[in-house]
């Protein structure tokens, strides 16, 4: 039995937004041996034919398959051995379990414990994508999501190839004020949905044919129930504001996380909601302790660019 046919939407894409490698165009279909957790895909007819690798990171491998006349992507989630404790612990915080034997396991952190953590981890971000999709931001649609292995559109340029990380593409201050406007728009969209990225920058946001797409939501936080969504939330904003904010300097001087965040708790802020970009702080307590949370994860997410930037293609 082969998949059917599904019909694409236009602000449906994928891809990950680990190291791109440069791969055969995509109408090579000749194919290649599958790797054995994507053979399972095979055997059960969610996919017909592995066509090539398109990227390998620290948390997953991506393949580009053919499903029917459709080519698609199969992303094959790793063991997550390089997330640092502090941060699953504030992704994770007050995500449900639904099975009580797993939940012992995972607050006990047995081999099978970490196991369940794991799955649990790789079923937040079909989860976040299936909630964000319904409520109309451009993510990735899954396709399906089996033994460890998501199966998701393929994200495309105008030409039909991958499309590059925003990272990778050099701007105008036109096309840099129109993207930062796009996505500020995205992440009052997720935020309406109750969810909050809290790992968004040009690293896992792709330019398609049609404009930017929000990949990579495993780490996804619910807005409402994790303690640390507004610090992630201002995060993320901030790194919208820092990457365009090269292209346009205006933008520098805008605080956007603070507005989006306020209209959020106050219980007025809509998907159409015109933004200022301006905000003014209340006096009052520091918190420290906060204050030297944001501080360390700036230091980290510095020491993660940098990295990136000087791996080679």
């Amino acid at each position: 039995m082969h998949c059917s046919a599904l019909a694409r939407r236009p602000q449906s894409h994928i891809l990950s937004a680990h190291r791109l490698q440069t791969p055969p165009r995509s109408d090579d279909n000749r194919g290649m041996k599958p790797p054995p957790r994507l053979q399972a895909l095979i055997e059960e007819g969610l996919i017909d034919t592995v066509v090539r690798q398109l990227m390998s990171g620290k948390e997953a491998m991506v393949y580009v398959v053919r499903c029917g006349d459709d080519t698609r992507c199969a992303k094959i989630y790793k063991e997550a051995t390089q997330r640092s404790f502090r941060q699953a612990v504030d992704y994770t915080e007050n995500r449900k379990v639904k099975n009580s034997r797993s939940a012992r396991a995972m607050a006990k952190g047995s081999r099978f414990g970490r196991q369940q953590q794991e799955a649990a981890w790789q079923s937040a971000e079909v989860d976040a994508l299936y909630r964000l999709a319904d409520a109309g931001v451009r993510v990735p649609k899954p396709y399906n999501f089996h033994e460890g292995v998501l199966l998701m559109e393929l994200v495309a340029d105008e030409h039909g190839d991958a499309a590059p990380r925003m990272n990778d593409v050099a701007l105008t201050p036109e096309q840099a004020r129109a993207h930062h406007a796009s996505l500020l728009t995205e992440v009052v969209r997720m935020l309406c949905a109750g969810v909050v990225h809290g790992d968004l920058s040009e690293f896992n946001i792709l330019l398609a044919a049609d404009g930017p797409v929000i990949i990579d939501l495993p780490q996804a936080v619910d807005a409402a129930g994790n303690n640390h969504a507004q610090r992630m939330l201002l995060r993320d904003v901030a790194n919208l504001r820092d990457f365009f904010g090269r292209f346009a300097p205006e933008l520098q001087k805008t605080d956007y996380g603070s507005e989006i965040w306020d209209l959020y708790q106050r219980g007025i802020l809509h998907p159409d909601t015109v933004l200022t970009g301006k905000f003014t702080h209340k006096a009052g307590v520091v918190d420290v302790g906060n204050v030297m949370r944001v501080i360390d994860d700036a230091r980290s997410e510095e020491t993660a660019r940098r990295l990136r930037m000087a791996t080679p293609r």
